[in-house]
């Protein structure tokens, strides 16, 4: 009685994080609401290295303004709260193969055919004094292991600028939602970029991102069946076998 009380505070608490999908039985998931991504509060400044600062270099006299793609104005995302497209291409390959073999084999044989003429009189008459110790062994290994996989994913995301750092790097983030029928598919890209990298048609490709996080997923009756059920997961995670 006492090893069940744990058991079912275990699953009373798993619990808790279906009431979210009972709430919801019937209906298409809700997208969330439009907000500032410095509102989340996972959301952190982001701190990094930064060179030593120096004075910005003497244009007098002169209308071209330093960086700018164009005589009167640069359209490229440049300060907090500007947009930025992020560009994602997903397309990595990758297998492994790796084989290991190994065979090894070893025998021992010792005998006594003479001892002072008395190797009869102690030994069973069965016994042979040729072969009195006979030992042999062998050991084979055989190892295979392949690992391959394929992964693809194009999109195209608006960012928002939230943040300058000293150096002019700039730390965007942005999120998606699509719903399809009673599918929600979500998707969040995050890092830092160089105002170098950015095309003149404002946009960037994610290799361009540092410290990037790109999450693609989703929410809804489709997700929720490629979930194991509640039992298994808590088995998977209880079971020591």
């Amino acid at each position: 009685m006492r090893a069940a009380l744990p058991l079912a505070l275990l699953v009373l608490l798993a619990g808790c994080g279906q009431f979210e999908r009972l709430s919801r039985v019937g209906r298409a998931p809700e997208m969330s609401a439009v907000q500032d991504p410095t509102s989340d509060p996972a959301w952190r400044p982001v701190a990094m290295p930064m060179p030593a600062p120096q004075d910005p270099p003497a244009a007098a006299n002169s209308l071209w303004r330093p960086g700018s793609r164009t005589f009167l104005r640069d359209q490229r995302a440049a300060q907090v709260g500007d947009l930025i497209t992020i560009l994602v291409s997903i397309d990595d390959q990758a297998q492994l193969q790796n084989r290991t073999q190994r065979a090894r084999t070893g025998n021992d044989a010792m005998g006594m055919p003479q001892l002072f003429g008395m190797q009869t009189r102690w030994l069973p008459k069965a016994a042979s004094p040729d072969t009195l110790i006979s030992a042999s062994g062998s050991q084979t290994t055989d190892g295979n292991g392949t690992v391959k996989r394929n992964e693809s994913v194009t999109l195209r995301l608006a960012a928002t600028v939230t943040q300058v750092l000293p150096n002019g790097n700039l730390v965007v983030g942005g999120r998606q939602e699509v719903r399809v029928s009673s599918e929600l598919r979500e998707l969040s890209v995050r890092g830092v970029i160089r105002p170098q990298d950015i095309a003149s048609d404002n946009t960037i490709r994610h290799d361009r991102l540092a410290e990037a996080r790109i999450a693609y997923g989703g929410r809804g009756t489709l997700s929720d069946l490629q979930q194991p059920r509640l039992g298994s997961q808590l088995l998977d995670i209880l079971l020591p076998f």
